[in-house]
């Protein structure tokens, strides 16, 4: 579905764009998505909307099959990507979880601000992105993923959350779309 309106107090969240996860081999260059999000962010903050970058520095504890990251990360990891900022007036929000709602202080942010519509972009597309749009959904949020602004480390994984799960979560549409509608 494309995106049909931007509530008038729309907030654009952009999933770990940092500097440890851009790195990542992606389905999509991540240079893209970077660039799509940064687009995104300043014409949102031309028109004085909110900005919330979040960004990773944990993990959930419990067992898992699939392996876990072992050693430390490089002390840069957690830092946002230079061509997003943060710049005067975003938010940052540091998760430890795949989504953004979930032990952080997101939907207070959002909700001081008025904010009834979120548009989200980001890494890793069915990891953080699609757990932070569920969690969007289930708080109340109208929410818009850009398509052209989410890439996964697994194609597959990509195109199950672009074409099965954000539908039924709200809206879907390019970059250059929410920009115009942004007018």
């Amino acid at each position: 579905m494309t995106a049909t309106t931007l509530d008038a107090k729309t907030a654009l969240v952009v999933v770990d764009l940092q500097k440890g996860i851009v790195g990542l081999l992606t389905a999509h260059p991540a240079a893209d998505i970077v660039a799509n999000s940064a687009a995104l962010a300043d014409a949102f903050r031309a028109k004085g909307l909110p900005v919330i970058l979040v960004r990773v520095t944990g993990g959930a504890p419990g067992r898992t099959e699939g392996p876990r990251r072992s050693g430390q990360p490089a002390a840069d990891w957690a830092e946002i990507v230079p061509e997003l900022g943060p710049r005067e007036g975003d938010v940052v929000v540091t998760k430890q979880q795949w989504g953004a709602f979930y032990g952080t202080d997101l939907d207070l942010q959002l909700r001081r601000r008025g904010v009834t519509q979120v548009v989200v972009t980001g890494v890793a597309t069915s990891i953080g992105v699609e757990s932070t749009a569920r969690a969007a959904h289930e708080h109340g949020y109208h929410v818009t993923v850009v398509t052209d602004a989410v890439t996964d480390m697994d194609g597959g994984s990509h195109t199950n959350s672009i074409e099965k799960i954000f539908p039924r979560l709200g809206e879907t549409d390019t970059t250059e779309a929410i920009v115009k509608l942004l007018g």
